[in-house]
C-alpha cells in the first residue's frame, strides 16, 4: 500500500552554521536528511513526524573528501556511498573502506545514501561502521557552541541511538593514516549477495612487527551481533605479540564469537549469528595477512 509523507516544512541551508542555526531553532521538531535513504522510509511509517527537514545537499563542505599522508583522511558526513566506493584516494589508502561501501545495499542506495546517514541511523548492522571502527576513526560533531571530537567507537549508545544532542550535527569523520605493514578486510553475511542487512559484518585491521613479523596492531570489529556495532577488543589481545598461526587466529576467532552478544530474530538465530562470528574474523584476519608484502 502507497504510503504519503506526512505534511512538513523543508529547508535547504547553504552552510553548516546556518544548518545548526535552524536546529537550534526547532529543536526536536526538525530532522536533518542527507541522501533520505533512511529518513523518508521513516517518515513514511510514521515512525518520525518532523515539522521541519533540513536538508543538507547544497553544502559542499560535507562532501569534500581529503587526504595527507600525515593527517589521514577527512570524510564529509555528507558523502555519499558511492562516492566513497569509486574514490581513487581511499582504494589506494584505505581500501578496506572502498570493499565496506561496496557491498553496502543496491547500487541506487548507494548513489543516496550518505555516510553520515549509514552512521547516525546507528543500526547494529550497519556496514560502514565496523571498517571505521577498526581504522580508529574519530567522529567531529558541530554545534552552536563549537566542534567536538570524539571516537567513533563512542558515538553510539544504542540500536538507532547516538550520543548527538538535537542541536547537533555530525559533519564529518578523520581518519588516522594506516601504519606500514597493515592492512585490513570487511566480511559481510547476508541472506541475499546483494542489496541486503548484513546477518554478521566483521572487520579487521592487522599491522605486523617489521623485523619479525609478529603482530604488532590488531583492531577486530563486529556489526549486527549486538546493540551497536562494537569492538571485540579480548580478540584483538589474543593476536598482539603472537605470530599469526593457523592456532592463534582461530584462538581469536573463537574469542570474538564469545564477545559477541547476538538476538534471534526473522533473518537469523543467535546461535548462527554467533557461530558465523567466529568463521567471519578467521576469514577477515586471514585476508588481510595475505594483503600484507612479506
Amino acid at each position: 500500500m502507497f504510503r504519503s509523507l506526512p505534511r512538513f516544512e523543508f529547508l535547504s541551508p547553504k552552510t553548516i552554521e546556518e544548518t545548526i542555526a535552524l536546529m537550534d531553532q526547532y529543536g526536536q521538531k526538525a530532522k536533518v536528511m542527507a541522501g533520505g535513504t533512511d529518513l523518508i522510509p521513516q517518515m513514511k511509517n510514521e515512525e518520525v513526524k518532523p515539522e521541519y527537514v533540513l536538508a543538507l545537499s547544497q553544502i559542499p563542505d560535507l562532501e569534500e573528501i581529503q587526504f595527507t599522508k600525515t593527517g589521514g583522511l577527512k570524510l564529509g558526513a555528507a558523502c555519499k556511498i558511492s562516492q566513497i566506493d569509486r574514490s581513487d584516494i581511499i582504494r589506494e589508502q584505505y581500501p578496506l573502506l572502498a570493499q565496506a561501501a561496496s557491498v553496502l545495499g543496491s547500487t541506487e542506495i548507494r548513489n543516496r545514501g550518505t555516510l553520515g546517514g549509514n552512521l547516525c541511523n546507528a543500526a547494529p548492522s550497519a556496514d560502514m561502521a565496523p571498517s571505521l571502527l577498526v581504522l580508529g576513526a574519530k567522529a567531529v560533531i558541530a554545534s552552536k557552541e563549537g566542534e567536538r571530537v570524539i571516537l567513533l567507537e563512542d558515538f553510539f549508545v544504542g540500536p538507532g541511538k547516538t550520543v548527538l544532542e538535537p542541536d547537533e550535527i555530525l559533519v564529518r569523520l578523520e581518519v588516522p593514516p594506516m601504519k606500514p605493514r597493515s592492512a585490513g578486510a570487511y566480511i559481510k553475511l547476508g541472506i541475499r549477495k546483494a542489496m541486503d542487512l548484513a546477518v554478521v559484518g566483521v572487520a579487521g585491521v592487522i599491522s605486523l612487527e617489521s623485523k619479525n613479523g609478529t603482530c604488532e596492531e590488531a583492531k577486530l570489529a563486529l556489526g549486527a551481533v549486538a546493540p551497536t556495532p562494537i569492538r571485540a577488543k579480548e580478540a584483538e589481545g589474543v593476536l598482539i605479540g603472537k605470530k599469526l598461526d593457523e592456532a592463534v587466529i582461530q584462538l581469536a576467532a573463537e574469542t570474538a564469537s564469545r564477545e559477541a552478544s547476538p538476538i534471534s530474530d526473522i533473518r537469523a538465530s543467535e546461535e548462527y549469528r554467533r557461530s558465523m562470528v567466529g568463521v567471519l574474523t578467521r576469514r577477515a584476519i586471514q585476508q588481510a595477512l595475505n594483503k600484507i608484502e612479506p
